[in-house]
This record gives structure tokens, C-alpha cells and sequence, in this order.
């Protein structure tokens, strides 16, 4: 079964519907991270919805599918609701999150044996690491058509092991490999330019060799067309700066740091969702 390639419209009320998922989730668990993953919908409604990535739901290990490595695993119920929306397993599942024996932690496992989760991932400064020696094998030993993709937090861009894995890919000119950062600005901490700037971003991944596209995190079209400007670029790797808006679509969460790692109240759910429709 070959995934569903929707319309713009079509793709902003999946990113809806994902908001949704995101707070029912949240609200039963009473537990996880809010901002991120609400301000990552969209992206991953592009990818999974968008015709970017290459996946079989009903074959989730097929060889030739594209690899996504979620490196920032605490957003890990973004990912959860994109793949229930996409087939992966059941959407009531979902109602499972961070419960005992659940195959829905906290944090992505790939021992779990979920569907669609490529590896575990959670230590933040890991992921990419993981991308790049998947990106190594496959243009390398394979010969393989499949990309990898590694979604990052631009908190987690403070990791020194991140600089070192984006030196490898630019030294070994890995094409096949697309870095998106969620550029929201926020960590747990605060704002990222005042607990450890990693400004001018663009200006360092270009000295690093890759090849930089600015996006719309939040705009359909802007996505679609990063990622086929990534598709299209040869001798390189590509990184998407995906400005975002930590907790997008509910307006007590927008631009909230303190969100990063706190769930909504059932109070707070019934409001979000209430805005969400």
C-alpha cells in the first residue's frame, strides 16, 4: 500500500487533526511534551502526507522505504500521531502513551516493536549521528536509492557530537541525507540565543559544507518545496531551517517555553482542542 499524497487543504487539516491527536494523547497520559510536537505537525504532515517520504504501512520494514530518525525523541508524539494517521497501527493506540508495557514511551524504542520508529532515540545530540551512518551505508555499501532523514531541535544543536556528525556528512558528501531543525527559538531552559546561541546557523552549516534552504515551518508550499530543493541537490548534504512556533495552534502554549515539557491539564485539553477545530 503506497502512502497518500494529499492536496494543500487536505494537508493543513491532517496537520489539524495531528494537533488534535497530539492533546488527546497528552491530556490522558498527564504526562510529555506539548510545544514541540505541536509546532512540529506540520512538517511531518509534509513528510508523511506531502509525497516526500517513501513508506509501505503495511510493509514498514521494506527495504527501500526513506529512513526518518527522530533524534529529538521527547517529540516523539508528533511522530506517534503522524504514523497512526498514516496506517501504521491503530489511531486508538495512541491513547496509550508513557503507560506501563505501552509500546508509546516517552521516548521512541525501537525494541518496542512499533512500526515506523527507526531507532531509539531520546539522549538529545545522538540522532543525526545514527542518520549519517545510515546515509554512509546506504550511498556507500548499498547503493541504495532510499534518503534518511533526521529531525533535530535547535536546542539540540548545542551538542557538540551534532558538529561532529555534520562535519562527517559534508567531509563524505552524503546527498541522501536532509537534516530539518525545528528552529522555534525555544528549549527548556529558555530561548535558545540566551542559554547557548548557535546564530548565525545558516552561515556555519554552509562552512560545514552543506547545502542550507530556509523554510516556512508552518506553510505547506515552503516545505514542499525544501524538500524537493533537497531531493534535487547533488555532492552535498542538505539541512532545512524550518522556522516554527513552539505549541502552533494553541494560543496559551504559542511562544511558550515553559511548555517544552509539560502536558495539558483536562482543563487545557478541552480548551486546545476547542481552538483546534
Amino acid at each position: 500500500m503506497e502512502p497518500r499524497k494529499l492536496s494543500i487543504t487536505q494537508l493543513r487539516e491532517m496537520a489539524k487533526e495531528i494537533r488534535r491527536d497530539i492533546i488527546r494523547m497528552l491530556v490522558e497520559a498527564k504526562s510529555g511534551h506539548s510545544g514541540g510536537p505541536l509546532g512540529a505537525a506540520d512538517i511531518f504532515t509534509v513528510l508523511y502526507f506531502g509525497g516526500v517520504l517513501r513508506y509501505r504501512p503495511d510493509d514498514p520494514w521494506w527495504q527501500e522505504r526513506d529512513r526518518l530518525v527522530l533524534s529529538a525523541g521527547h517529540m516523539c508524539p508528533v511522530l506517534y500521531a503522524t504514523l497512526a494517521e498514516a496506517g501504521f497501527f491503530p489511531k486508538e493506540e495512541l491513547m496509550t502513551l508513557r503507560k506501563f508495557g505501552s509500546r508509546l514511551q516517552g521516548h521512541p524504542g525501537r525494541d518496542k516493536g512499533l512500526p515506523g520508529v527507526e531507532t531509539s532515540s531520546g539522549s538529545l545530540g545522538q540522532g543525526l549521528s545514527i542518520a549519517v551512518g545510515m546515509a554512509l551505508g546506504g550511498k556507500y555499501l548499498s547503493k541504495a536509492n532510499w534518503r534518511v532523514y533526521s529531525f533535530n531541535g535547535d536546542g539540540e544543536l548545542q551538542e557538540g557530537s551534532i558538529w561532529e556528525a555534520i562535519m562527517a556528512a559534508g567531509h563524505y558528501k552524503l546527498d541522501n541525507l536532509t537534516m530539518i531543525v525545528d528552529r522555534n527559538y525555544c528549549q527548556i531552559d529558555g530561548i535558545t540565543e540566551q542559554v547557548m546561541g548557535i546564530d548565525p546557523l545558516d552561515e556555519k552549516l554552509r562552512a560545514f559544507r552543506w547545502h542550507v534552504v530556509n523554510a516556512n515551518g508552518h506553510d505547506m508550499e515552503s516545505l514542499l518545496s525544501a524538500f524537493a530543493e533537497a531531493r534535487e541537490t547533488k555532492g552535498k548534504p542538505t539541512a532545512i531551517i524550518a522556522r516554527t512556533i513552539m505549541g502552533k495552534g494553541v494560543s496559551f502554549m504559542e511562544n511558550d517555553c515553559s511548555w517544552h515539557g509539560k502536558p495539558p491539564t483536562k482543563e487545557q485539553g478541552e480548551r486546545a482542542l476547542a481552538e483546534l477545530q
